[in-house]
């Protein structure tokens, strides 16, 4: 809460100033350690990969009512922590893409799945060669969550991959806080525009920040679940009623590349699509 009070209260702009400079650098050292790990054990790297694709497409040893709610666990597990690793289809990462100065809408839209990539495929995959090539998972009391990657990175580099993690963690999820606050107060400066607003908002963020970290884990998963949830009912909703703009927008930055030229959207071209929204959109 200390650490997250003058930074809200800075702004978006203060906040974006800290992302910017936290953000790749955690990115960059836990990729690298995950780099680490498998170029130490890259003759183990090939019975990894077998291993993901044979666990994950192998069901002889489940019966079919088993198998079901396997596959419902599975997909239900996925689905919320895939909504934490990437946003995709939540309807928060449009905040910031939205404000992104581009000359085809599209293309920030490309930017957008980039992050999706390498949130899941890359970042996700790291944790998990960084889990399979060590014993842990397969020792008698195996650790849970986060103590999970601890212990396999302690497996790896010694005692101090325990403490590397830890504080890879923290900026992430710190980051987490300020960077999904920033979305929030866009959305409260659209509403209402009003200092008092906006500072009693903040004191219920750094609220829910104390609520957050002195309460179970359980009840707060719990929480974050529901309202993530929540917000993607709503976003697919959304998206599924602009989608024929989508593929609108798509035809012709398509159209635009397949004529050598650099895309970009003008309004005017599409009269159409100009009587229905206002000017200051684009």
């Amino acid at each position: 809460v200390i650490l997250t009070a003058p930074i809200i209260f800075g702004g978006i702009r203060r906040v974006a100033h800290v992302a910017e400079a936290m953000v790749p650098i955690m990115a960059v050292f836990y990729l690298l350690m995950a780099l680490y790990v498998m170029a130490v054990n890259i003759s183990e790297v090939p019975r990894v990969f077998g291993l993901i694709f044979s666990t994950a497409f192998d069901f002889k040893a489940a019966g079919g009512g088993l198998l079901g709610s396997m596959i419902s666990a599975a997909m239900m597990n996925g689905i919320k922590r895939g909504l934490y690793s990437n946003e995709a289809g939540q309807g928060s990462a449009p905040n910031a893409a939205a404000a992104a100065d581009v000359k085809h809408p599209v293309s920030q839209g490309m930017i957008q799945m980039l992050g999706v990539f390498i949130d899941t495929l890359i970042v996700c995959s790291c944790t998990a060669f960084i889990l399979l090539l060590s014993d842990v998972h397969t020792s008698g009391s195996t650790p849970t969550g986060v103590q999970l990657t601890q212990a396999a990175l302690v497996y790896h580099v010694g005692a101090w991959g325990a403490d590397f993690l830890a504080v890879v963690l923290f900026l992430f999820a710190f980051s987490t806080i300020i960077g999904n606050y920033a979305y929030a107060e866009s959305n409260i400066q659209y509403l209402n525009n009003h200092w008092l607003l906006l500072a009693v908002f903040r004191m219920a963020v750094l609220g829910m920040v104390y609520f957050g970290a002195v309460n179970s884990v359980p009840l707060v998963w719990d929480m974050a679940d529901l309202t993530m949830g929540t917000m993607a009912l709503i976003n697919l909703i959304a998206i599924l009623a602009l989608s024929p703009l989508v593929f609108l927008l798509l035809k012709d930055y398509s159209a635009k590349l397949k004529m050598g030229k650099d895309p970009e959207f003008k309004l005017s071209e599409h009269p159409g699509l100009k009587r229905r929204i206002k000017s200051d959109i684009w």
